[in-house]
């Protein structure tokens, strides 16, 4: 029978071995990560599908090859992080269906293959109350890394819908002093604050956050978190925001260029300066155009239709509409 001081020097050579494995499983995923150049993996993207948002595009492929560039560095040259610039943190803005998550999705999880969460983030509550709690995002980022821990603070983690959570505008807060609670908008934003910037979080391995569960101890400080959120009437706020501070308000001013220092319209939309500032770049994402949309419909949408009804022995033809016959579409 060991002594307790006994079990607990085993249990840490346990551990030790564990986290030594762990390492070196991620040295052999990162050393097979492709290490494409911002241009290439920007070509990949439209090879896989993804068409317009060129300037968007060009950005987050620039983002993505600092975080494998990083990646490579720390684990595979042996480079301290505090020697490197801090993993970037990206604020997508822009209308639903302008590509933000598709983007995030064929990048990191189909060409780079790395462990990456995409999460709707208006499930989750302020701890203690009912709903998803912030800490399960790194939850289903372990189980999305097979439980590698240190694979897993090699990931990726997009936030979708962030601007669902931005807070009331109700002054019953501030009546209070601050006493009302707002589970789902300011309580969620303060903490995600530290997770975002970068902490060390105890992740448990269960959803149920149960008191016999296990749980391991997950950095973020190499977790790039990206929120996307289509943030419908910040481009008023932006035009109050630039006009009050001696902007001429001119009609049809280029918005696709925002900027750090107007946190003042986030935080009129709801949001608190601090979790802002927590992203180093913001890119904004025009509605895409109707020559865009006819390039996915053509060389992405009919296809598909095309090879289901050739499965079936038929042929789908669909030609050029008129101006002429959709008039008399109309009509009908």
């Amino acid at each position: 029978n060991l002594t307790p001081e006994e079990l607990e020097f085993e249990n840490s050579e346990l551990d030790d071995a564990i986290l030594a494995g762990q390492e070196e499983a991620v040295r052999e995923f990162i050393d097979q990560v492709p290490l494409l150049s911002p241009v290439d993996i920007s070509s990949e993207l439209e090879k896989l599908g993804y068409k317009g948002q060129t300037d968007q595009r060009r950005a987050l492929s620039l983002m993505a090859y600092r975080h494998v560039r990083r990646l490579k560095r720390i684990y595979l040259d042996g480079e301290s992080p505090h020697d490197l610039p801090p993993k970037q943190n990206v604020l997508m803005l822009g209308p639903t269906g302008c590509g933000k998550t598709f983007m995030v999705e064929l990048l990191f999880q189909h060409i780079l293959k790395l462990p990456t969460v995409i999460v709707d983030i208006t499930s989750f509550t302020e701890s203690g109350y009912i709903g998803d709690d912030v800490r399960t995002i790194l939850t289903r980022l372990m189980l999305n890394a097979n439980g590698n821990q240190r694979l897993a603070e090699c990931g990726v983690v997009c936030l979708d819908e962030f601007d669902k959570i931005a807070s009331s505008s109700s002054n019953a807060r501030f009546a209070g002093q601050g006493t009302t609670k707002d589970v789902s908008g300011y309580g969620v934003q303060r903490e995600l604050l530290g997770m975002i910037h970068g902490t060390d979080v105890v992740v448990a391995m269960d959803y149920g956050f149960s008191e016999y569960g296990a749980r391991v101890q997950v950095s973020t400080h190499n977790i790039p978190f990206i929120a996307c959120g289509a943030f419908s009437g910040m481009d008023e706020l932006l035009r109050e925001n630039r006009s009050n501070i001696g902007f001429r308000n001119v009609p049809g001013e280029d918005l696709s260029q925002l900027t750090l220092d107007e946190v003042g319209s986030f935080q009129k939309f709801g949001f608190l300066p601090e979790l802002i500032g927590r992203f180093s770049r913001i890119i904004s994402f025009p509605k895409l155009s109707t020559e865009t949309l006819k390039q996915i419909l053509t060389e992405n949408v009919l296809p598909q239709f095309s090879n289901e009804f050739r499965g079936e022995d038929l042929e789908l033809t669909v030609s050029e509409a008129r101006s002429e016959e959709r008039r008399v579409g109309k009509e009908c």
